[in-house]
């Protein structure tokens, strides 16, 4: 259990869980898009969208886990309405295949939840020879991001409801390079610190939000894009560091937070009429947290030159 439970002026706390966020919001009609949704909050999230009315699709690597998950939340909700569709965010070729697939199945798209990551491996390059960690955790979100853009822009202009980008990054952005990003180095073996690593595309994850929220809202479009941070949660995104993730899980029920706690913040930014037109911002807690952001989280300029740089690298 969380050791801490003020709320804030949303109403709602670190210790509110993601049913309770959600309670009595109308979801149906909405379909959304859930990365990573078989492990942690990623499947707390899926199974509160469905609970609430939401059509979502699991975007996921593992079909087996997918059709499981599937299975147990229908059996405890008979009335969800969930897919899973193959996605590996460490290969562009299996973004633009998702996306193609999704598309030409004529699915809308009201909410996109960029959940999928990895944590502090040790050094390894993606399918595209890109570090793991910023290819994963922000570089295969952008590229999915962008490719599924037109269909958000069409489902909110037909349906003339807000579509939602929700990207889940970390209070470890804070542990970035000094720097932020290490443009010319990111795939240098020498450079790499994993930890550093892991708080470069976490605070990515949030520059992309904040320049994605600006490009839309120039665009006059009626899509929010903000990130959240789900608090400190035991799940098995640590599996890559055996001892860490013993000691996380040991210390986890005293002052961690739960995964339907975790999961809260997000389905609260997805669905909740307090968060209708707020764009560009830092969650956490359920509450806006921008303040709590680093300089760097809140630097434009490195936003863009992110942006640009990973055009580059998705073209």
């Amino acid at each position: 259990m969380w050791i801490f439970g003020r709320k804030g002026t949303s109403g709602f706390s670190c210790c509110s869980t993601a049913e309770e966020v959600t309670k009595g919001i109308n979801g149906f009609g909405l379909t959304a898009i859930v990365t990573g949704a078989t492990s942690g909050i990623g499947v707390e999230t899926t199974r509160v969208l469905a609970l609430q009315g939401v059509h979502v699709i699991m975007a996921i690597r593992n079909m087996e886990n997918g059709k499981k998950i599937k299975e147990k939340i229908v059996k405890s909700n008979p009335n969800a309405k969930i897919d899973f569709m193959e996605l590996n965010l460490s290969s562009m070729e299996s973004i633009r295949k998702f996306v193609k697939e999704y598309n030409s199945a004529g699915h809308p798209l009201n909410l996109l939840i960029n959940n999928a990551g990895v944590m502090i491996p040790p050094f390894t390059l993606s399918q595209d020879k890109i570090e793991l960690q910023f290819a994963v955790n922000h570089l295969g979100h952008f590229l999915l991001t962008n490719l599924l853009l037109e269909n958000m822009k069409n489902t909110a202009k037909n349906s003339k409801k807000e579509g939602r980008i929700v990207n889940v990054a970390s209070a470890a952005h804070d542990f970035a390079y000094s720097q932020g990003t290490i443009f010319d180095k990111i795939n240098d073996k020498e450079s790499y610190h994993r930890f550093h690593a892991y708080g470069q595309s976490k605070l990515a994850n949030i520059l992309h939000a904040n320049e994605l929220a600006k490009r839309l809202k120039e665009e006059g479009v009626n899509i929010t894009a903000n990130s959240v941070h789900p608090g400190p949660i035991a799940t098995n995104i640590m599996r890559y560091d055996n001892i860490l993730h013993g000691l996380v899980n040991w210390i986890g029920r005293y002052v961690l937070k739960s995964i339907d706690q975790g999961a809260s913040t997000t389905c609260y930014v997805a669905l909740h009429l307090q968060v209708k037109g707020v764009s560009g911002e830092y969650f956490s807690d359920n509450n806006i947290a921008t303040n709590k952001t680093t300089s760097l989280a809140k630097d434009s300029d490195l936003a863009k030159k992110l942006w640009e740089f990973s055009l580059d690298l998705t073209k």
